[in-house]
């Protein structure tokens, strides 16, 4: 499979149009008189009605990759959870969504579980986790009745252990593991080796000593192992490797506590096409490595086979989506570049900024056109690193033109901030050539409302 684009060379006007872009934009998309359409929707008409900078999100593609994940996972193993990781993006909408196509649920906070709990889904397919966990997420964790907390630390372990007791009553947990796998991607987002803030380490025994206090404390049921080594991952021998590791450490488990391993959560990472030459793995084959290589190792060491679950994120929604913003300006620096300024930036997408993520973009009112150009899309922020779009081949820009920049269903709304005091984009999802409102825009009347000055 090909690599994310991390290192680029050198931008070239390449001729494509969106009809050669489709690897990247959600599944519905076509080209209508012209112009980019999602999902029955002119892009063009929905920027100019519902104003930009704008969150589309596609409900038919999230369906879909949720659907993917549930049959190429059970069909090498009925016991599998699909655990949608919510931090990638969330809202009520997406909850339910997540919940009527048989999903599992993945809060990382407080603030996660409670729109859960606003969306009314079922507490026992919900999960918790996190490394610094507070006292508050803990107990609204319990009060909620949450399925499985993911402990992270043995602090953590204590102070739910109290808790629970305390209450009556008994929660599964599942121990955050460390495989020491190195996972090949960004190292800001490599969470499986040993140096990582997350989980106990299996090296230094500190994952063994944690699963024989979770068995032995009051008020917590331990349930099995979780781990993650990383995200936007395309090469699938690191979920090998660690699938290897972890299950050599259940056989140790079970040799010197006598308890079985009851579940085994892989976590996600599965990578996503941000660029026309990104060539992610599959739904299909990344639930063939996983789930067959967990029974065939359980297979080698003569021990049961676990309830599994895997928690995709960024894979479900990054490609269902794409934001849109308007044109302001095109500024032609001589033998340098050419600015194109859009009205959103880093305040609605950081991921560039942070990572040195590369999108593609195109002009969703000159969609057939061929990208004959190579801009820079900056954001309208007082900083300097404010870039949307490094070196973007695009089509000739003008001001009022939309401007539709690619795959950002993932980890772009959900980081969003209120640099400049901007307002943050509303979201809009699309279905059966319909539009809403998912999450509306903000005002400055709530960027004023929490303050006391």
């Amino acid at each position: 499979m090909g690599k994310p684009t991390g290192t680029r060379p050198p931008a070239v006007p390449d001729s494509k149009t969106a009809h050669d872009l489709m690897s990247v934009l959600p599944m519905t998309a076509e080209v209508c008189d012209g112009r980019l359409c999602i999902g029955g929707v002119d892009m063009t008409e929905l920027a100019r009605e519902a104003g930009t900078a704008l969150y589309v999100m596609d409900e038919a593609t999230i369906r879909h990759r949720l659907s993917e994940y549930v049959k190429w996972t059970r069909y090498h193993w009925p016991d599998v959870d699909v655990v949608y990781a919510g931090k990638a993006f969330l809202s009520l909408d997406v909850v339910r969504i997540v919940e009527e196509e048989g999903c599992c649920l993945l809060c990382a906070s407080g603030g996660e579980l409670a729109y859960a709990v606003a969306a009314g889904f079922p507490m026992e397919r919900a999960q918790m986790h996190g490394n610094n966990k507070t006292d508050a997420e803990l107990a609204d964790c319990l009060d909620a009745g949450i399925g499985r907390v993911v402990v992270d630390n043995f602090e953590e372990m204590e102070r739910l252990s109290a808790m629970a007791a305390g209450r009556g009553v008994t929660q599964k947990v599942l121990i955050r593991v460390t495989p020491g796998v190195e996972a090949d991607t960004h190292d800001f987002i490599m969470t499986g080796a040993e140096d990582s803030k997350f989980g106990f380490g299996l090296n230094q025994g500190l994952a063994m000593r944690a699963v024989k206090r979770a068995i032995e404390l009051p008020g917590l049921d331990f349930d099995g192992l979780h781990m993650h080594i990383g995200s936007q991952i395309f090469a699938l021998h690191s979920f090998a490797k660690a699938i290897e590791v972890i299950v050599a450490f259940m056989r140790e488990i079970e040799n010197e506590t006598g308890v079985a391993v009851r579940m085994l959560d892989v976590g996600g990472g599965l990578g996503v096409a941000y660029g026309a030459p990104d060539e992610p793995s599959t739904v299909k084959d990344f639930g063939k490595v996983v789930v067959d290589g967990i029974k065939e190792e359980c297979e080698r060491h003569g021990i049961d086979v676990p309830r599994m679950a895997v928690e995709p994120g960024r894979s479900i929604v990054a490609n269902a989506g794409v934001t849109l913003y308007t044109v302001g300006s095109v500024k032609e620096i001589p033998d340098v570049r050419t600015y194109v300024s859009v009205d959103g930036g880093m305040s609605d997408n950081i991921r560039t900024s942070l990572y040195d993520a590369h999108y593609e973009a195109l002009i969703a009112n000159k969609a057939d056109q061929p990208r004959e150009m190579v801009a820079t899309v900056a954001g309208k922020h007082c900083e300097s690193g404010d870039i949307v779009v490094r070196d973007a081949p695009l089509q000739c820009p003008e001001p009022g033109d939309v401007l539709c920049v690619c795959a950002t269903g993932g980890y772009c709304q959900s980081m969003a901030s209120n640099y400049n005091k901007q307002v943050r984009p509303g979201v809009v999802f699309i279905r059966d050539g319909e539009w809403r409102w998912a999450v509306r825009r903000e005002t400055y009347e709530d960027l004023l409302r929490c303050d006391l000055g």
